[in-house]
């Protein structure tokens, strides 16, 4: 067995639970915020059997595709004088890890 954790975008998240959910892989859900932006993202758990780790990386990829957006930036500009710069960071995608279990119990 294979744990699969995978943090995907808020906005990301329904679509790809829905999909997961339709592929009948077992999903538990967990809202994060990332540390870069501190906008929120879904932390994914997923346990499922070596041979469908692929199929899950698979689906998550289908439905988390990065783009860019504006957010606000704050850029100091010496002497304690701050002003408001917006930035165009990329978003979305997703960061999926893979971890071995040694025991799965569903009770």
């Amino acid at each position: 067995m294979k744990l699969s954790t995978a943090i995907v975008n808020k906005e990301d998240s329904r679509n790809v639970c829905n999909e997961l959910l339709k592929s009948k892989f077992y999903v538990t859900r967990l809202a994060t915020t990332g540390g870069f932006l501190m906008a929120g993202n879904m932390t994914l758990l997923i346990c499922t059997e070596d041979e469908r780790v692929d199929d899950c990386i698979n689906v998550i990829s289908k439905c988390c595709k990065q783009r860019t957006e504006i957010v606000p930036g704050t850029a100091t500009m010496g002497l304690g004088i701050e002003s408001a710069m917006p930035m165009e960071v990329t978003v979305g995608g997703a960061t999926v890890m893979v971890t071995n279990v040694e025991r799965f119990e569903k009770l």
